[in-house]
C-alpha cells in the first residue's frame, strides 16, 4: 500500500492511497498526527511520554512530503531543535484513518467572475437575469448600467419585487453629507470600514434582497465584499458540527439604537426553518452583550469566533470595487456584504427588495 500524493489544507492533510483497486483517499487533522507522533513515545517502551494538552491546538507544519518509495509520509513540525521528522507508515494511516473517503462541504467561493451580469449580452430583461444569479450565486454584480435608480426599481418590479421601505426610507443615499435620509446615525453613513454583516437582522422578517447602486465611487478605497453565508454555514457543520449546531440553536439578541429608532430581536444565528428558506443573521454591530450560561459562554464564544473566522478569510470573499453606474444585488437572507473605509465623496443608492 503506497501513497499517490498529498493535499495540504490549513486544518488537515489529504492523504491520497493508491492500492490495487484504484486511489481512496483520508483526511487527518495535523493536530491529530502531532499527537500520534512516535517523536512523542518513550524510546524503549514506545509509550506516550506528551499528552495532547502540552501542545498547541492551531499548529501548523513547516514541511509535509512523501517518502521516496511513496510507503510513508513524513511531516516537519518545525519545532525540533535535532531535525528530526515525525513519519507515518501508510498502512497505519490506512489502519487508523477517521475520515476515509470523506467529500467535504467546500468553503465558501471568491470567483468574482461567477456575479457578474452583462446588460449588453442578455437575451431578456435585466431584472429576471439578476434574479437568477441570485437563486445561483446570492448576489450579482452589473457593470455600466448608468446611474437611474428608478429604472432598477422599475425592472425589479417587473420580475415581481416591490420596495420596502424601512426606518432609513424608501432610497437610502449612502453617503457622509447625507440631507435625503431619517436615522442616519450608524456607520453606513460614515466613511468608516463596515465589516460583513446582514442588513435588519433585529426585525423579525429582514428584506430578502438589497440594491447597492453606485452614483459615483469613492476617490480612494470603498471596495465592496459579500460572503455566501449559506456555504460558509455548511462548511462549519462539515468540520465543526458542535460550533455548527450552537450557532443553529443558541438564541442571540441584535438590539438596534438609534436617536429616534429602537428595536429588538432574539434569534439564532443560522436559521434552516425559516419561512422562505435559510437565514442568517449576522451583525457584530447591534449584537447585545451575550447571556447564555456561564459554563456555555466560552464555548459559544468558540464557536462565534470561527464562524467569523472563517467569513472574514479573503479567500473565501468576492472582492470587488463599483464605478459609477454599477450596482450590486444580493440575497439579505444569505449573503453577508461589507465595505473598506474610504476617503472622497463616495455616493451609493441602497434600496430593499422582496417578492410580493
Amino acid at each position: 500500500m503506497t501513497i499517490h500524493r498529498l493535499e495540504s489544507h490549513a486544518d488537515f492533510v489529504r492523504v491520497h492511497f493508491h492500492p490495487g483497486s484504484g486511489p481512496r483517499h483520508a483526511d487527518f487533522h495535523w493536530f491529530w498526527l502531532r499527537h500520534n507522533s512516535e517523536l512523542d513515545r518513550h524510546p524503549l517502551t514506545h509509550e506516550r511520554i506528551v499528552c495532547s494538552s502540552e501542545l498547541p491546538f492551531e499548529l501548523r507544519p513547516r514541511d509535509v512530503r512523501v517518502t521516496s518509495d511513496a510507503t510513508a509520509l513524513e511531516v516537519d513540525w518545525g519545532d525540533r531543535a535535532d531535525g528530526q521528522v515525525s513519519r507515518y507508515d501508510s498502512q497505519w494511516l490506512q489502519t487508523h484513518a477517521y475520515a476515509m473517503g470523506r467529500s467535504p462541504a467546500p468553503a465558501p467561493p471568491s470567483d468574482v467572475s461567477a456575479l457578474a451580469v452583462d446588460p449588453k449580452r442578455l437575451d431578456g430583461p435585466l431584472g429576471r437575469a439578476v434574479l437568477q444569479r441570485l437563486q445561483d450565486t446570492g448576489a450579482a454584480v452589473v457593470r455600466g448600467f448608468g446611474n437611474d435608480t428608478e429604472a432598477l426599481i422599475e425592472a425589479f418590479g417587473r420580475e415581481g419585487l416591490s420596495v420596502i421601505e424601512t426606518h432609513f426610507g424608501r432610497i437610502e443615499d449612502l453617503r457622509t453629507d447625507n440631507t435625503t435620509n431619517l436615522h442616519t446615525d450608524q456607520l453606513g453613513y460614515t466613511d468608516s470600514a463596515v465589516q460583513l454583516h446582514t442588513d435588519q437582522p433585529f426585525l423579525e422578517r429582514p428584506p430578502r434582497y438589497q440594491l447597492l447602486h453606485c452614483q459615483r465611487p469613492a476617490e480612494v478605497g470603498g471596495e465592496n465584499s459579500v460572503v455566501d453565508g449559506l456555504a460558509a454555514a455548511l462548511h462549519l457543520a462539515d468540520v465543526d458540527s458542535h460550533a455548527f449546531d450552537l450557532l443553529r440553536t443558541v438564541p442571540v439578541t441584535f438590539h438596534r439604537k438609534q436617536r429616534d429608532f429602537e428595536r429588538v430581536l432574539t434569534a439564532p444565528l443560522l436559521d434552516f426553518a425559516a419561512p422562505g428558506g435559510f437565514r442568517i443573521r449576522y451583525s457584530y454591530f447591534t449584537l447585545a452583550p451575550h447571556r447564555v450560561p456561564f459554563a456555555e459562554m466560552e464555548a459559544w464564544y468558540r464557536a462565534y469566533n470561527r464562524f467569523a473566522k472563517l467569513v472574514r478569510d479573503e479567500h473565501h470573499q468576492y472582492r470587488f470595487r463599483l464605478g459609477e453606474g454599477d450596482l450590486l444585488v444580493y440575497d439579505n437572507w444569505r449573503m453577508l456584504h461589507a465595505r473598506t473605509a474610504f476617503s472622497g465623496a463616495r455616493w451609493l443608492r441602497g434600496v430593499y427588495f422582496d417578492a410580493e
